[in-house]
């Protein structure tokens, strides 16, 4: 390939800026170092990083230490500066591009001050998860890719567009990942995270359960370490894992992961592996199944005394109940709508209860057996204080047809269900079978629905209706 110029044509040549981000951990989570621009220059009036050109002669770590003591008043050693992201940036005026270098300094010394006060007028700390508007949109483009935990990104704008990011306006940014180290595949912020915690990382192997949003691999360290590491689809799931890893969890002991460390801005946690296999679809014999529900209610019972008790407020189960419904309608059999709605009614009587440290999702698929017969329990994002008997609905599936399970887990629970805790299952497990029909029905999974179903069902029968 040739590799010159011909004739009159030039090479395309794009100027390079250097943005610092300036990062300490806040109290509610990583904040960086903001400055408004103000005065003559570009975007006055606009949040922005400390940043700025290269002088001659310079390189792009040079320039951010100059810049950072020239607008904050802080010291950067060379050692503390990485770098985080690179931003190919068009403004909306004219056609000429930009390369944007985006580095990273969580060490330093001073305390950040407006050091030009003709070109800025304020400077502060805020939140990664709570940007000030207004902000200038290619420094958001730069943050958007940094808090992703990806290495790039295109922010090309077109003629109209504003400077300023505005949330409803259009979204010029293209993330863009980087290539698995090492050949292990896990998405770039990721495997940071990942090896900022454990060191370098040799394998990956993915681990996640088909039919969930959330992705799980097992990774294995230089040292043959072997960790879970998983990434929540949305903020509550995070926040209730974390939460019950750092409270409740560790009443199980070894019976239960132990939580390594959590990233809030990528939603991931990374947990201790445990040894077993999943009693989810295993042939196993009554009395073999009897010892797994028996430490299931051993299990439940340690977690439901994790924390104290606490009174409930008045219940929204009704209003779920009711849209549960109305979205699974077309899918119910005859008199299930009626049934759930007699056992809403039969709930909102009952004695007010007392709510405890639940795990959520309580079934064989968040199980371990070991080959001693001992067993594991894990995946906590739907942990919450809750009805002890709201933790049974689900597993009260396997116990259909099959009461002495429902004996060995009560057994291992060490202690009977009351009358009302009875009648409360009962109405939770209708509760729960009408959610899962709305949502297997609306997510094509069949499973679940059928579950569902097969709990009304069952409930028909022993009502008599």
């Amino acid at each position: 390939m040739n590799s010159g110029v011909s004739g009159s044509a030039a090479r395309h040549t794009v100027p390079v800026d250097v943005h610092l981000i300036l990062r300490r951990e806040g109290e509610h989570g990583p904040e960086v170092l903001l400055s408004r621009r103000a005065g003559p220059v570009y975007a006055s009036g606009l949040w922005h990083l400390p940043s700025g050109h290269l002088d001659p002669g310079e390189d792009m770590v040079e320039a951010v230490i100059r810049e950072a003591r020239e607008e904050t008043g802080v010291l950067i050693d060379l050692g503390s500066v990485a770098a985080a992201v690179t931003v190919h940036h068009r403004p909306p005026m004219g056609t000429r591009s930009r390369i944007g270098v985006f580095f990273e300094v969580r060490w330093w010394s001073g305390r950040p001050h407006v050091r030009e006060p003709d070109r800025c007028d304020g400077m502060g700390w805020y939140p990664l998860d709570g940007l000030p508007d207004p902000m200038v949109a290619y420094c958001r483009a730069g943050l958007d890719a940094y808090r992703a935990g990806l290495p790039a990104a295109v922010h090309f704008q077109r003629p109209g567009d504003h400077v300023p990011h505005t949330p409803d306006g259009p979204d010029r940014t293209r993330l863009l990942p980087g290539p698995p180290a090492g050949g292990v595949e896990l998405p770039y912020r990721l495997r940071a995270f990942a090896e900022q915690t454990v060191g370098p990382i040799t394998e990956a192997a993915e681990a996640s359960w088909a039919r969930n949003r959330n992705r799980v691999w097992r990774i294995t360290g230089a040292d043959g370490g072997v960790w879970y590491l998983k990434r929540h689809r949305g903020a509550r799931f995070h926040e209730r894992e974390v939460a019950a890893y750092r409270t409740w969890v560790p009443a199980l002991g070894a019976r239960a992961p132990r939580l390594v460390a959590a990233d809030t801005t990528a939603r991931a946690v990374l947990v201790t592996a445990l040894a077993g296999r999943s009693p989810n679809g295993m042939l196993l014999d009554a009395a073999a199944e009897g010892r797994v529900q028996h430490e299931l209610g051993r299990l439940a019972s340690a977690l439901h005394r994790s924390g104290p008790e606490r009174p409930t407020g008045p219940s929204a189960a009704p209003d779920k109940v009711r849209r549960h419904l109305a979205e699974a309608g077309p899918h119910l059999a005859d008199g299930d709508e009626e049934l759930v709605l007699a056992l809403t009614r039969v709930y909102g009587d009952l004695p007010r209860p007392v709510v405890v440290p639940t795990h959520g999702d309580l079934q064989y698929r968040n199980c371990l057996l070991t080959d001693d017969g001992a067993l594991r329990l894990f995946d906590f994002e739907r942990s919450e204080y809750a009805t002890a008997t709201r933790d049974m609905a689900r597993l009260s599936d396997t116990w259909t047809g099959r009461p002495e399970l429902r004996a060995a887990f009560l057994d291992g629970y060490g202690r009977p269900l009351t009358p009302a805790e009875e009648l409360r299952l009962d109405c939770e497990t209708a509760f729960d079978a009408v959610s899962g029909i709305a949502y297997g029905t609306a997510h094509a999974d069949p499973e679940v629905a059928e579950r569902g179903r097969r709990t009304l069902h069952r409930l028909h029968a022993a009502k008599g209706l």
